[in-house]
């Protein structure tokens, strides 16, 4: 069966790694629709989650395939697949955004999912788009804008939770974090006979019962929601939400966008660390998983997840996303999340997210021209506003109020700068694109790219996929202009660099001042 798909011994710390990952997205999606919406549990559990868990299985059986055809292409035994599950941002902009206004308004949950299902078909149509033009943004876009842009990603949304909540958690995490230095980090394993992921989850369970951070009731509410249900097929249910949904195409189209933004930027990743895979066909996967998922009730879509050369570092092959899917799926059928949370602690898997998160960090600094190399700390900062804001955000929330109601004057005077977080912080997936494109074409004195980069950043600003908390026109003038303005002095340079007058070599900065 091993040789078969294709698994390897790397591919236990892979598959546990994301197998933590997926569920992690699995709990949080059932937990929202349950508590946060008032959905009944035995709706969730039978008519949303086996689609849930289909999809993840779809799209983990057609990377681990695109992995096989690459085996078979290059020759090469040492090829790793691409990681998925379902997309963690739409999880709570489904919720959010659609699903809960919809039911509270309307005071009819399930109408409220079925426009969540046209909203997810639509947001997968969007995304199908990028297998048409994701080849031609790669070409245009420098590699080491991509992966810094995806260091950015795996550092702020991938490792700081999992290490903030490892600190929670001490007793377990800390000697899972020291596994994972000595064994993925360092040259010489410890218990090198045990794989890894086995090791660390292994360990990780014992001391959370022995330290008495697990309670035998979860295990006992666990077993109360194990029970066998089928994916259906609700075709009714989401050609009656496609309609309502076209309102909702506000929130969908900047998503789609920026899940092939996501994918372009994994697979130039997975490139980097030597394995290339088509861009077309992994985009089509995404998409057609997403849609296959609506169809039998999930409004939430797939994407590739980051992870690849954290994964292909520990020696993971094609095997660990096929079993991921097909472990997600029977735990969707068979209700067996609660079970498995109740007796694995998290605390356990944290670290290895943080692990990842600093692979594909170190990525970025390796595969990038050491002359470059300001791009990888440049496309961090959105990331960094973006995690501050929603920080910010859920604190605020958490105390029962908002910023509206805090007062930008109260913010600003104590040091906390709440117009700038919004305005970096929104849209980082594609504003760290854009000034790392800036940075990189102004080190290589390429201003006509710099130019139409600029422009660019202004349309997305004032239309607001950029720099603004809703999208519509008439957003961040003041932002717009200044790329605007960018885009002028980059004009000015393209015409004195034509004229030759600009001097060579003069472009260090001034040690006098």
């Amino acid at each position: 069966m091993g040789q078969l798909i294709g698994w390897k011994k790397g591919d236990w710390g892979a598959y546990f790694g994301l197998l933590a990952n997926n569920l992690t997205n699995f709990f949080t999606m059932a937990g929202l629709l349950i508590f946060a919406v008032g959905m009944p549990a035995d709706f969730v559990y039978t008519r949303i989650a086996p689609g849930f868990g289909l999809a993840i299985l779809l799209a983990g059986f057609f990377y681990w395939y695109a992995g096989k055809n690459l085996i078979k292409k290059t020759g090469r035994t040492d090829v790793t697949a691409l990681p998925s599950g379902p997309s963690a941002p739409s999880i709570f902009i489904v919720v959010f955004l659609v699903i809960m206004p919809i039911s509270r308004s309307t005071g009819d949950m399930y109408y409220a999912w079925r426009v969540a299902l046209g909203w997810c078909f639509l947001e997968a149509a969007i995304e199908l788009s990028g297998a048409f033009i994701g080849e031609w943004l790669r070409r245009i876009i420098p590699r080491s804008v991509l992966l810094s842009a995806l260091s950015g990603l795996g550092l702020l949304l991938l490792a700081m939770n999992p290490i903030l909540q490892s600190f929670e958690a001490p007793y377990v995490s800390f000697v899972v974090i020291a596994v994972i230095f000595i064994n993925w980090f360092g040259k010489k394993p410890i218990f090198p006979k045990i794989p890894t992921g086995f090791l660390i989850l292994a360990m990780g369970t014992v001391l959370a019962w022995v330290f008495g951070q697990m309670d035998p009731a979860g295990v006992t509410e666990g077993l109360k929601q194990v029970g066998f249900s089928i994916p259906l097929l609700q075709v009714g249910d989401l050609f009656q939400g496609i309609s309502p949904a076209m309102l909702f195409l506000i929130s969908a189209i900047p998503l789609g966008v920026t899940n092939f933004i996501f994918t372009l930027e994994n697979i130039e990743s997975a490139s980097a660390a030597g394995d290339e895979y088509n861009v077309r066909n992994i985009m089509l996967a995404n998409g057609l998983s997403s849609i296959v998922g609506s169809f039998f009730g999930s409004p939430f879509p797939t994407t590739v997840y980051i992870g690849h050369p954290g994964w292909k570092s520990i020696g993971a092959g094609i095997g660990y996303t096929l079993v991921t899917g097909i472990t997600v799926f029977f735990i969707s059928i068979l209700g067996l999340g609660g079970l498995f949370l109740g007796i694995i602690p998290l605390s356990a898997v944290f670290p290895i997210l943080f692990y990842v998160g600093i692979v594909v960090a170190k990525q970025a600094a390796n595969e990038t021209p050491r002359i470059e190399l300001p791009v990888v700390f440049v496309s961090l900062f959105p990331w960094i506003a973006n995690w501050a804001l929603t920080l910010l955000n859920n604190t605020l929330s958490a105390a029962g109020t908002n910023a509206a109601e805090v007062g930008l004057e109260a913010f600003t005077s104590a040091g906390v700068y709440h117009r700038g977080l919004v305005a970096l912080g929104s849209g980082a997936p594609i504003s760290s694109i854009v000034w790392g494109c800036m940075v990189v074409f102004a080190i290589r004195s390429d201003s006509r790219k710099a130019i139409i980069t600029a422009i660019t950043a202004a349309v997305l600003t004032y239309s607001g996929v950029i720099h603004s908390a809703s999208v519509g026109l008439g957003q961040q003038v003041e932002i717009t202009i200044g790329y605007l303005l960018i885009a002028t002095l980059f004009g000015y340079k393209l015409f004195m660099d034509k004229k030759g007058t600009n001097a060579e070599g003069s472009n260090m900065p001034d040690q006098t001042a």
